[in-house]
């Protein structure tokens, strides 16, 4: 007779997670808001700040936030992160990444998404030892999302929940089918 495994005791204790979204495919920033949406509508303070992107871009996400009255704060230059010189892409991102510790420790919000967070721990703009050592301050029930491909091991031995998103097939590398409006933009 073999024996069955005992289930895992689960905790009835609470915690803020610190939650990774990485991988080289789609649907990063989307579960990202996903879970900031479905926050929100159990009346819980959200806020998303966004690396790279451009302020002044008006994707489907900032629209319908601004219609929620959710805060989605975009500081970057829209770089590509490709061959170029990246001293603004640094500057913006170290600023952004000030801007974020202080929501966290302003303590006004229960989920706070870093969006394509991973491109300046990765580029070394942010380190990582930074990071993991300011969300050990966070107070216990704040929940920080962090989105990007790349994400750092220490990163992902650090956060509680993990999720890799994977390229199957993209219509963009299948047929040379751009982004479009409500589906990417």
């Amino acid at each position: 007779m073999t024996q069955q495994a005992q289930p895992e005791k689960v905790s009835d204790s609470k915690k803020g997670l610190v939650i990774v979204n990485t991988g080289d495919g789609k649907g990063k920033t989307t579960a990202a808001l996903g879970l900031l949406f479905r926050a929100w509508g159990r009346d819980m303070g959200v806020r998303m700040f966004q690396f790279i992107k451009r302020a002044d871009f008006q994707s489907g996400e900032h629209l319908a936030a601004a219609k929620m009255g959710i805060s989605i704060t975009a500081l970057g230059d829209g770089c590509t992160l490709r061959e170029r010189d990246m001293t603004l892409s640094q500057e913006l991102a170290k600023q952004q990444w000030e801007n974020c510790k202080e929501a966290i420790l302003a303590g006004d919000e229960d989920v706070i998404v870093l969006d394509e967070f991973t491109y300046p721990i990765d580029h070394g703009w942010v380190p990582i030892e930074e990071v993991i050592s300011f969300l050990e301050q966070r107070r216990p029930m704040l929940h920080v999302v962090i989105t990007g491909r790349g994400a750092p091991q220490a990163l992902i031995d650090y956060a509680d929940l993990v999720t890799e998103m994977n390229v199957i097939k993209h219509h963009y590398h299948e047929q040379s089918i751009k982004a479009q409006v409500g589906i990417e933009l």
